[in-house]
């Protein structure tokens, strides 16, 4: 299946919203994403995971990667909205302890307007 990201602004935020599955072979992709928003000046990413049913360890190291990348400008990334299978990996491998994740888009962003009222960047 392949990937297909997108931005959109947020409230307080950018949401990068994710479909399809996040495995070895589209992991990268997910990286370059995110560090495209991040080039382009955005400090507050919120990762929409409504549209992924798969992910391996290579999308949690990514998601590692870009988390550090985030903190190390002072920005922030949070997960947001993971399916059932998706969630499962998340609290299997502790990511939820060192990465924000929320049941939806919109409680990201609620918790995000809270820490700061700008547009994400």
């Amino acid at each position: 299946m392949d990937l297909l990201l997108s931005a959109r602004p947020g409230r307080g935020c950018t949401v990068l919203e994710v479909h399809g599955e996040l495995d070895m072979a589209t992991s990268s992709r997910l990286r370059d994403g995110l560090q495209q928003l991040i080039d382009a000046g955005d400090r507050r990413v919120v990762v929409d995971l409504a549209g992924v049913a798969f992910m391996d360890s290579s999308a949690l190291g990514a998601l590692v990667v870009m988390f550090k990348a985030l903190q190390g400008v002072g920005g922030q990334l949070s997960l947001a909205a993971p399916q059932p299978a998706v969630q499962g990996v998340l609290m299997i491998t502790s990511m939820y302890k060192a990465i924000d994740v929320y049941d939806s888009v919109q409680a990201a962003e609620a918790k995000v307007a809270l820490t700061d009222d700008s547009t994400g960047r």
